[in-house]
């Protein structure tokens, strides 16, 4: 069991250095009112974002989320987690599952077929790195979406036939493709009314 104590201390760390199992962390994120990650054991807590990136998000969830009408593909935002076997507990900025089995819980997702992230200074090379890696366990997921904050540019990395995974550039004037949702939209309207 999680104790008050580290409950409290965890609201102000970046990681905890100890370990938890996956139901501690379970526990610990349902208590607490500060969102948590977790890897292989640690938990950390999630900073806030700027205004830009919830634009972004908002921007981006807009676009898509008409697009799924009428089909079993469901679009979730930044306050659903994403799991692979208990390894890692994720809250991704926005993702899709189409997979039926995502509906037997309603707090965890474990199929997802796109995910996106959009990047942050303090955040970047995490999510392209050791976040990629864990969620290329993912058996369900088609494509990865990087959107940087700083510049109009769009990283979409997609898995092959051949388990590989390829990467194409989005900028601006570009017409990004979502290949795993059969969508498409000018790249430009994922930056509409940032501050």
């Amino acid at each position: 069991m999680v104790n008050d104590t580290l409950s409290e201390n965890l609201s102000t760390m970046i990681a905890v250095p100890n370990y938890f199992s996956p139901d501690e962390y379970l526990q610990l994120d349902r208590d607490n009112p500060v969102r948590h990650e977790y890897r292989h054991g640690l938990a950390y807590a999630m900073a806030g974002g700027t205004s830009d990136h919830s634009r972004i998000a908002v921007n981006f969830l807009s676009l898509v989320n008409p697009h799924l009408d009428d089909t079993p593909c469901r679009l979730y935002n930044g306050d659903m987690k994403v799991s692979y076997q208990d390894e890692f507990f994720y809250y991704p900025d926005a993702f899709v599952s189409c997979d039926p089995r995502d509906r037997q819980d309603s707090r965890i997702k474990r199929y997802p077929k796109l995910i996106l992230e959009v990047l942050s200074k303090s955040t970047e090379a995490f999510d392209r790195n050791q976040k990629f890696a864990d969620y290329q366990k993912l058996d369900s997921l088609e494509e990865y979406i990087l959107i940087s904050q700083d510049t109009r540019q769009v990283e979409c990395r997609r898995r092959t036939r051949d388990n590989t995974w390829e990467t194409t550039l989005y900028q601006t004037g570009d017409r990004l493709t979502l290949a795993s949702l059969d969508l498409e939209f000018d790249l430009d309207r994922l930056y509409r009314n940032l501050d």
